[in-house]
């Protein structure tokens, strides 16, 4: 599957407009074949009562990366897509500064795709995270 030459930084980046990945500040920083980058900064908000980046928070970070990766690399007709399964192993936190989520495509095919993320601190780039998503990629539903 290949990168949609119809997708750009600026209308990834507007899909976030009143949604989860709005409320995060979540910012698409590039996009490439089977590759895509964001980028979160941490915000008092997305600690855990303990003072350390909150699983979810993190979650969102990189499950919106393979998400928004998927949706440049929809095939040709599909009109979405939607998470079926994922996983994270924590290895690390951030307590502030910023944090990236690079997504690689593992399997790109017509009806699901996965998804790996690694999710870094970028002052240290301290892996904080590994993720993996599966997709299901939904189809125009036929009319009789």
């Amino acid at each position: 599957m290949r990168l949609r030459p119809d997708i750009t930084l600026d209308k990834l980046n507007a899909r976030t407009a009143g949604t989860l990945p709005e409320f995060f500040g979540l910012t698409v920083l590039h996009i490439d074949e089977r590759e895509l980058l964001m980028r979160m900064q941490v915000q008092p908000q997305y600690l855990a009562p303990n003072g350390f980046l909150h699983a979810a928070s993190v979650i969102a970070l990189a499950d919106t990366a393979c998400g928004f990766a998927t949706i440049a690399h929809l095939p040709e007709g599909a009109e979405s897509f939607t998470t079926m399964e994922l996983k994270a192993n924590f290895l690390g936190t951030a307590r502030d500064g910023a944090v990236d989520a690079v997504a690689r495509g593992a399997h790109l095919g017509r009806n699901t795709q996965v998804w790996d993320a690694t999710v870094t601190e970028v002052a240290t780039g301290k892996t904080l995270a590994l993720f993996r998503c599966t997709q299901m990629i939904l189809w125009p539903k036929k009319t009789a």
